[in-house]
């Protein structure tokens, strides 16, 4: 696949935010914690970056840098993406309002990160040589928007939120809900008329 100018820019930028650790001690990835501490709760003044209050986000304890490890600082930024730009449906899930809910339901925080990754390998986007045609739909669609990754990740969740309730899941299933999830977007994107994130069938969950 021969990339235009744009496509390999956009791709090459999106492969660097992929590769950048959290780092607690870099002041920009300490903001973006504090922002999406007050994107989620606007009202209530968050104590420190290591408190108690990140639980009710859905972190695994007091200190969420911990739960980056797995998908990097891409995961925070899609975390954030998602509350500020469909801060309804960011909202919903975050208190699970929709549904039969399980005793036991899925961490939302730790949710996210884990779609992130389940994402970056789904489009297998670090790999010199392309393996997937999921991988060459979604380069010609981040060409028509840039932000097309963090669009498909709020999309992503609300699929993953979907069959979840969908199948009676709790959390003992949450690996297999994944990768339902995973089929699901992988064949929205094979679609004949999907060009855009914006014309999967799934985009209509958001709003």
């Amino acid at each position: 696949m021969n990339l235009t100018p744009l496509q390999e820019q956009r791709l090459q930028r999106l492969r660097h935010r992929m590769k950048v650790y959290f780092d607690p001690s870099r002041r920009n990835h300490q903001e973006a914690l504090r922002a999406l501490w007050y994107a989620t709760y606007p009202d209530q003044e968050l104590q420190g970056l290591i408190s108690e209050q990140w639980k009710d986000m859905g972190w695994q304890g007091r200190d969420p840098s911990t739960d980056f490890r797995g998908a990097g600082f891409i995961s925070l930024e899609n975390l954030l993406f998602f509350a500020k730009t469909f801060s309804a449906s960011f909202q919903r899930l975050l208190k699970k309002q929709s549904g039969n809910r399980a005793t036991w339901e899925y961490p939302f925080a730790v949710a996210g990160v884990n779609i992130t990754f389940m994402i970056m390998q789904m489009l297998d986007l670090q790999s010199t040589k392309p393996r997937t045609f999921v991988r060459a739909v979604f380069i010609q669609m981040l060409s028509e928007d840039e932000w097309a990754f963090d669009l498909l990740y709020c999309v992503a969740f609300l699929v993953m939120d979907k069959q979840w309730l969908e199948k009676n899941a709790s959390y003992m299933d949450f690996n297999e809900i994944l990768k339902s999830t995973r089929t699901q977007l992988e064949r929205e994107l094979l679609l004949e008329d999907v060009m855009r994130i914006e014309d999967m069938p799934s985009y209509g969950l958001l709003c």
